[in-house]
């Protein structure tokens, strides 16, 4: 999402081995789900493949920033968004500055951990987003690092150590040594689990990255759009990322303008939805929120504890809802 709408001021267990279930403490899988048929995630080539070898496309939903709309980080609300909406995969957009994650740690991690573990009792997927547009390398490396020796032995976890650097990031100078620094302490402790790493002007110039690529077996570049303002020519991007070889993962789309308003382009989302089946890219929309913008899944006031019915729902949590129960 776009800089201008976030309102952000730009300013160790041991290694984790093969282990698929959770450690003493944690949540259980109450049934068998997508982590069960795909198992841990890996990247061949320019997909993203389960333990079977095939490609796997996630489809799903993303929180919207911890910090403002944290009444949504709970077992109730990711139960609902697996039962009702059949959702895939879960992000925690963990926002890092603006009263985030820098000003209080503790709440924010304690949210970020109700959805790990609500992800792993539903047995989906679960991405840990450090939502921010600057980057923080060592917060971020000591962040993950925690998180991978917690969670780390769970095929659930999928780690987004950046979410949308800005233009001025250059990828050779500022985000690859960034992600370096941050795939160090995740690696040093989780060795299997996927990474997404975010590229430069809002995680748009993926084709960038893939041509001077991060030195890791198991990792995937992250690609944002937004309907109605991003179109062919970022899927032309997207295209020369994979015939560079890397594999994508859009782990924030929205139906609106960049802007998360305007307009809701129905039209364009389905030809974005089309381009992703095609390619085998996963894609996670935002938001599960009820801020009074169209981007948002839900009216103001919702429950933040589920089980919204049609009438709860904005014209955007209306047509992704559909998309994602058709495609179950």
């Amino acid at each position: 999402m776009t800089f201008d709408r976030r309102m952000v001021v730009a300013g160790m267990a041991g290694l984790a081995g093969s282990l698929a279930f959770p450690r003493i403490g944690q949540a259980t899988p109450v049934s068998r789900g997508v982590v069960a048929r795909h198992g841990r995630l890996q990247v061949r080539g320019n997909h993203i493949v389960g333990d079977h070898g095939r490609p796997v496309t996630l489809r799903g939903m993303s929180l919207f920033w911890s910090q403002w709309q944290g009444q949504y980080y709970n077992a109730d609300a990711v139960r609902w968004l697996c039962s009702d909406w059949k959702i895939d995969v879960v992000r925690a957009a963990m926002g890092v500055d603006s009263g985030g994650y820098l000003a209080n740690p503790a709440a924010e991690l304690a949210k970020v951990e109700a959805v790990i573990d609500a992800a792993v009792a539903n047995d989906i997927y679960v991405i840990v987003d450090w939502h921010a547009h600057q980057p923080y390398p060592e917060q971020a490396a000591a962040f993950f690092a925690r998180i991978a020796g917690k969670y780390g032995a769970l095929p659930n976890l999928i780690y987004e150590p950046y979410n949308e650097p800005l233009v001025e990031h250059g990828w050779a100078d500022v985000l690859k040594p960034y992600h370096a620094a941050v795939l160090t302490a995740i690696r040093r402790v989780d060795r299997r689990n996927l990474v997404v790493a975010g590229t430069r002007s809002w995680s748009q110039d993926v084709d960038e990255a893939a041509a001077d690529p991060l030195a890791d077996p198991n990792l995937a570049y992250t690609l944002h759009f937004y309907a109605a303002t991003h179109k062919q020519a970022l899927q032309d991007k997207a295209a020369a990322a994979m015939a560079k070889g890397a594999a994508l993962f859009v782990t924030e789309y929205g139906t609106t303008r960049a802007d998360g308003d305007g307009v809701i382009d129905a039209t364009q989302t389905g030809i974005w939805w089309d381009f992703l089946e095609q390619h085998h890219i996963g894609y996670v929309n935002w938001s599960v929120a009820d801020k009074a913008e169209l981007s948002a899944a839900l009216k103001p006031g919702a429950d933040p504890r589920g089980k919204w019915g049609e009438a709860m729902l904005t014209s955007s949590g209306k047509l992704v809802r559909k998309r994602l129960r058709t495609m179950a």
